[in-house]
């Protein structure tokens, strides 16, 4: 006799490659009833656009097994039980290794995805021929807004920050994080170490803070940032990741860090209201209207 099936699991083709995936009517999401199926359909749907800002990165997730309103945890090791086809690299940062996973294709995703990983975090920088991590080809700023301040004081300060970035030669792109604040991202050659860049942005922004002092703040210290904007400079440290343009958001809804015109960001910073979080639905049609609008910031 047939052994009898688990409705509970379905066999998809990732990228030609035959994986199990469970529970997908499973509630992630309770305020939209997005299930874990709709989340692998997004990513199934967005791999194309957002696996190039994954590839070449160690990549750490955050896990939601019991949806956005259960615990969570960072990862960064592989999961327990990994298959040996899931591509890996190793690395020591301070005294014992972390074997990060690579996400280089849909089969990848979907496996990381199916574990309840909403959100892909990664590093300014890619694994280098040598096995370690090489310059950081990407610079990005964080704009983090304070009690009080919302995504049109997060534009006004981009549109500020965009300015000194363009005269240092640098194309920045802005991308509402699906959080509360936005990320600025601008590609760099590769030719300066993390510590480098991260003293360029910090300069960035204390000036910034000395010039606007009522909407910028270059310290984290919380105090210091009800109704203005935390310049986060400190996210091109070589150890801090950020999340990866495309990923989903563990929010209440299932927002997602989502390229944006400098128009959109314009629109913002003079109309309150006008720039808003977008959820994955709109970002799948934003990038079939618009394509990536993140793509300039891909490794040259």
């Amino acid at each position: 006799m047939p052994e009898p099936t688990d409705p509970a699991k379905v066999t998809v083709d990732a990228g030609g490659r035959r994986l199990v995936v469970s529970n997908l009517d499973k509630v992630i999401y309770p305020a939209t009833e997005t299930t874990k199926g709709e989340v692998l359909h997004y990513y199934a749907r967005i791999a194309p656009v957002l696996l190039p800002h994954l590839a070449g990165r160690p990549v750490t997730r955050v896990r939601f097994p019991e949806g956005v309103e259960g615990l969570n945890f960072f990862e960064k090791n592989l999961p327990s039980g990994a298959p040996a086809w899931l591509p890996r690299v190793t690395l020591t940062h301070t005294s014992e290794p972390i074997t990060y996973p690579m996400v280089t294709g849909l089969d990848a995703l979907t496996y990381l995805a199916n574990l309840a990983s909403l959100e892909f975090h990664v590093p300014q920088w890619q694994i280098g021929a040598d096995g370690l991590p090489a310059f950081p080809d990407r610079l990005v700023v964080d704009l983090d807004p304070g009690p009080g301040a919302g995504l049109q004081e997060c534009s006004i300060v981009a549109l500020l920050a965009r300015e000194r970035l363009r005269a240092l030669g640098l194309d920045p792109i802005p991308v509402t994080s699906g959080s509360k604040g936005m990320q600025l991202y601008a590609a760099l050659p590769g030719s300066h170490a993390s510590a480098d860049i991260a003293l360029v942005a910090r300069t960035l922004a204390q000036e910034l803070t000395a010039a606007h002092p009522d909407l910028v703040v270059w310290k984290m210290t919380t105090s210091l940032r009800p109704g203005k904007v935390f310049f986060d400079w400190s996210q091109n440290v070589a150890a801090k990741t950020t999340i990866s343009p495309y990923s989903l958001r563990g929010r209440p809804a299932p927002f997602v860090a989502a390229p944006r015109t400098w128009g959109e960001v314009q629109e913002g910073a003079v109309t309150p209201g006008a720039l808003a979080q977008v959820t994955a639905a709109e970002v799948l049609d934003r990038v079939e209207r618009l394509g990536d609008l993140a793509a300039a910031a891909l490794p040259r």
